[in-house]
């Protein structure tokens, strides 16, 4: 994001998301970018909701950054991500945080998910997390970027750390899932991560 703070001479940037361990995650990657006031949307009391209604997760991550950007009259940075899973045919994809309902807690969208996979081998459990991520403007001017982040699905959950489907998702090079892996380490490798460290 340095090269982006220079030429557009930004000072101030929200994290526009309402999920708290999210926003957390991203206040973190984000925290030595020199020169910018990162702010959450716990500092702009009254902010909207923002649906997460379009096909993709970039269609969905530029409309919350743009709606708060205007909203705060100042940049907006917003993701949406979630689960590919491969013999699921990309589900959960974008229903990925709603994929046992409307407010479903992360236990029971996982349940949903080893559910639908009971019985499925190892070797066809594969699956990526996907993160789009956009920087927009009060004036809508945009930035977008995409990370992505292979791994297997477990068949049950594992580790305490982490949030969504971090317990089940299972990165090869480690044997472990992101609820198990050290959160630095996450931050790097994660597809959140990727994504936002392609702003630095």
């Amino acid at each position: 994001m340095d090269s982006i703070v220079k030429t557009t001479h930004i000072k101030t940037i929200v994290v526009a998301t309402q999920n708290e361990k999210k926003r957390r995650e991203m206040l973190e990657i984000l925290k030595d970018v020199p020169g910018i006031l990162l702010k959450g949307v716990e500092d702009f009391p009254f902010l909207p909701e923002v649906e997460e209604n379009g096909n993709s997760f970039l269609e969905n991550a530029i409309k919350k950054a743009s709606i708060l950007a205007n909203v705060c009259n100042t940049w907006a940075v917003a993701d949406d991500s979630g689960l590919e899973i491969d013999i699921l045919n990309g589900r959960p994809g974008v229903y990925s945080s709603r994929y046992a309902g409307l407010n479903a807690s992360d236990e029971k969208n996982i349940e949903k998910v080893l559910s639908e996979l009971r019985g499925v081998p190892r070797e066809v459990r594969t699956a990526r997390f996907i993160c789009s991520i956009a920087l927009a403007s009060p004036h809508n001017l945009f930035f977008v970027v995409e990370g992505s982040c292979e791994g297997l699905i477990t068949e049950k959950p594992m580790g305490t750390g982490g949030f969504g489907y971090d317990p089940i998702f299972l990165v090869p090079d480690y044997n472990q899932t992101f609820a198990e892996l050290d959160s630095s380490f996450k931050n790097r490798s994660s597809h959140r991560g990727k994504a936002l460290n392609l702003f630095k």
